[in-house]
């Protein structure tokens, strides 16, 4: 039988281990939301416009990036995990001084990827206002 859980001190590769499992969770919802996006827009203008409106709106830009971080998260620590198979870094130490560099590489990616849409798309707004 397993101890109890509170013999075991909480810690961030913990926490990291079940944020891998939760980001693929919302990154197969999220493809799963693109999915219908480009339905929509296979169906025709009527039915990307309304989508359009959805993803406009700041939750629906707020999802999009959560979408974006759960995908790129769930790739770097899969990246940590292949690392780990093959034998690398997989000494407590090592575990515990990743972590933190696996979320800073996670978030940091998003935002330069989230900034960089947006900013492709309120250029590409402007232009075809003008």
């Amino acid at each position: 039988m397993s101890p109890h859980l509170q013999v075991y001190r909480f810690r961030l590769s913990m926490f990291l281990s079940i944020a891998n499992r939760a980001a693929g969770v919302a990154a197969a919802a999220g493809s799963a939301l693109a999915v219908c996006w480009l339905n929509a827009a296979a169906k025709g203008p009527d039915s990307f416009r309304k989508v359009q409106k959805v993803t406009r709106h700041p939750l629906g830009i707020l999802a999009l990036a959560g979408w974006a971080l759960a995908l790129v998260y769930h790739f770097v620590a899969g990246l940590r995990h292949l690392a780990w198979d093959a034998g690398y870094r997989f000494e407590k130490k090592d575990i515990n001084e990743d972590g933190p560099v696996a979320v800073g590489v996670a978030v940091g990616t998003t935002v330069v990827l989230v900034a960089t849409v947006l900013g492709l798309a309120v250029c590409r707004s402007r232009k075809k206002a003008s």
